[in-house]
């Protein structure tokens, strides 16, 4: 029989270490002042980039972790720290992956050193993808991108919103409509560089959590890009578009639409490990905190009342890691979410940390509902889990459709 092992590696718990070190010597001390601020923590992200856990070339190296753990593991130590801070040290990471996903070794080179900078002068960049009216429906999008083949450019216009580090970022990647009668196989992404005429920052929004990270909208009023802005170059492009207007007239475009669908999948377990991250450092602190108090002559952890509770936040916890492991090592193997273990990862983990550090305020009495003490401040951090990168809902819609191979809406 073939060895088997959820025990992480050597170098695994090394880099887990030290992720954690700087999670808790570097971060948490910071937490409740930039929360209170709900300004980006240039300082942490300098500190960051400083040790090199700011930077592609660290996230690079958890993501080709052959176990598919390398990730998950990052996250779950990041948010353990604060939510908040964590967010704006790995948001970069969502525009480097969409030039990652689409771009041409060029482009890749070019514009990915720019989103982090370096030590001395650190940077930042932003995903565009969300509008006003459209959300969790990308098939609503309006934001359109129009090619002036007299100059070799793109012009872009429309309004984004929900982007982490929106206006501040040296570098915007934006999804935009191409070909309106495509629907979602008619968008494309583009790169739009810091100081472009026509790009601002709008609305910056005041957050119930999360609030170290910068959320923005981006307005983009004739916003002109030159030509090799667009991610993966015209010609891949006029290519990808042909291929889906042949589909559509063949009534093939269902199977296209399931194949972009389990790219999102498999983005979905590395939210789920943010969540664990905050449900872990919600029930430690509850553990902790139930060990000392006492009420009535005893620890209040002697009383079945909360220590039955502890006992299923650390269940529920270790549960929804096993899940979002599961679907990192699927995703890295390439074996197929034929019963959307992406979306149950995410679901179940996201659900558990809003109900977690729910339940560690409640150990925690009046004491929890003060910012005096920090589990008021990871409940509040929860709530986005069940919200970005799919809601809930639409987890569970993902999931049905999935094991029914039936389009419920």
């Amino acid at each position: 029989m073939g060895d088997f092992s959820l025990e992480l590696n050597d170098d695994q718990k090394s880099v887990r270490d030290w992720i954690h070190g700087f999670a808790a010597d570097v971060m948490r001390p910071a937490a409740a002042e930039w929360d209170e601020r709900e300004e980006t923590p240039w300082p942490i992200i300098q500190e960051a980039a400083k040790i090199g856990l700011y930077s592609l070339d660290f996230y690079a190296q958890q993501f080709f972790d052959p176990t598919g753990l390398g990730i998950p593991m990052a996250m779950e130590e990041l948010f353990w720290g604060d939510a908040g801070i964590a967010l704006s040290i790995v948001g970069t990471g969502l525009a480097a992956v969409g030039v990652l996903a689409n771009g041409t070794e060029e482009q890749i080179g070019t514009w990915v050193p720019q989103m982090y900078g370096d030590a001395d002068d650190v940077k930042v960049a932003a995903f565009c993808s969300s509008e006003p009216d459209a959300g969790s429906d990308v098939g609503a999008m309006r934001t359109r991108a129009v090619y002036d083949e007299a100059k070799d450019e793109w012009v872009i216009n429309g309004t984004k919103t929900w982007a982490t580090n929106g206006g501040i970022a040296n570098v915007h990647v934006v999804v935009a409509v191409v070909d309106p009668e495509l629907g979602t196989k008619g968008h494309a992404s583009f790169i739009v560089p810091a100081g472009t005429p026509g790009l601002s920052q709008g609305q910056k929004f005041k957050k119930h959590g999360i609030r170290a990270s910068h959320t923005a909208e981006v307005v983009l009023d004739g916003v002109r890009v030159p030509g090799d802005c667009l991610l993966g170059g015209k010609d891949k492009l006029d290519e990808r578009l042909a291929r889906a207007r042949e589909r559509a007239r063949s009534g093939d475009g269902e199977r296209v639409k399931n194949a972009a669908m389990a790219t999102f999948e498999a983005s979905r377990p590395a939210v789920g490990a943010m969540a664990v991250g905050t449900a872990r450092a919600a029930y430690e602190y509850a553990l902790e905190y139930a060990t000392g108090r006492e009420q009535f002559g005893r620890p209040i952890i002697d009383n079945q009342g909360v220590a039955f509770q502890l006992a299923d936040m650390r269940t529920q916890i270790d549960a929804a890691r096993l899940l979002v492991w599961r679907a990192s090592w699927m995703a890295t193997a390439g074996r197929p979410f034929t019963s959307a273990e992406g979306s149950m990862s995410k679901l179940f983990a996201s659900e558990t940390a809003k109900k977690v550090t729910a339940q560690a305020i409640q150990i925690l009495g009046g004491n929890g509902y003060t910012r005096e003490y920090p589990v008021e401040r990871m409940h509040r951090d929860s709530a986005i889990y069940t919200i970005f990168e799919g809601t809930s809902e639409i987890q569970r819609l993902v999931i049905a459709r999935t094991l029914s191979g039936l389009p419920i809406r």
